[in-house]
């Protein structure tokens, strides 16, 4: 792999992506961060040696190169899931590139379902704590420990001083944000009412399909990370309707204002 990141890398030199600072990982439906940026760059997925393609709808599949209030930027425009049929470590092998070109705070975004039934759709979470339910790790393989550490600790995988940021920011700006915990789970088949109340018992907040193999990458390589949750449906399994996707995207795209309003601030403060 080390071989695979290093002629990943050389590639985007080569096309201009130099020195970037920040890393940010856009989920579904969430990709007008971008219009937020200077861009220098972009390349599709499928351009870059040994990455993958992004199979999924409302997922771009782009490495776009930026500056934003200063600061140099890398946006993955679109991610890998396990439900693509992609392995946990090509999953995440976009963040090690990230890593490896110089990247030292990554922020995750996603869409989310709210398991917490004190929490609304359209609300923003603050990921402070994660479940990996995914059924393996991204650092379970021959070799990680080449890598980077194999027993990372995950006591604070979400960077507490880019939380207390981000708090202040919404704060100040009247957004409406919750804290929670972020359930991680395989798909991309939606949860079954009895899932819905174990994921209660056992602690979650809100509960997808991407994240958490990400972070736990993240935290290997030592990158600072905050992620924030759009909440795109109410996970009530006592009055559970049936799945509407042009519902969640309309969600997406009402909430993801106050989404980038946070991730652009948080920049410009970094």
């Amino acid at each position: 792999m080390i071989h695979k990141i290093k002629t990943s890398v050389d590639f985007l030199h080569k096309q201009g992506f130099e020195n970037p600072e920040i890393g940010v990982i856009l989920g579904t439906g969430l990709g007008k961060f971008i219009n937020q940026l200077n861009i220098l760059k972009e390349i599709s997925y499928q351009d870059i040696p040994h990455f993958s393609a992004s199979t999924v709808e409302y997922h771009a599949g782009k490495l776009i190169f930026g500056e934003l209030e200063g600061k140099r930027v890398i946006v993955m425009h679109g991610r890998f899931h396990l439900y693509e049929g992609y392995t946990l470590e090509e999953v995440t092998y976009p963040v090690r590139v990230l890593k490896a070109l110089g990247v030292h705070t990554l922020l995750v975004s996603n869409a989310a379902g709210a398991v917490n039934l004190s929490f609304k759709k359209g609300e923003l979470m603050l990921v402070e704590d994660h479940i990996n339910l995914q059924g393996g790790s991204p650092l379970a393989f021959k070799g990680v420990e080449k890598l980077g550490e194999r027993f990372i600790d995950m006591s604070e995988p979400y960077d507490s001083s880019l939380l207390k940021e981000l708090e202040s920011i919404a704060k100040e700006q009247n957004i409406t944000i919750k804290k929670g915990v972020y359930a991680s789970v395989v798909g991309p088949q939606l949860e079954t009412r009895a899932e819905y109340r174990m994921l209660t018992i056992i602690g979650a907040d809100a509960v997808g399909m991407s994240t958490v193999p990400e972070v736990i990458v993240a935290k290997q390589l030592g990158l600072k990370i905050a992620a924030i949750s759009v909440l795109t449906d109410e996970c009530d399994p006592d009055n559970l309707s049936p799945i509407n996707i042009p519902e969640i995207m309309s969600i997406v795209e009402k909430s993801e204002p106050n989404l980038v309003h946070l991730f652009t601030q948080l920049i410009k403060n970094l």
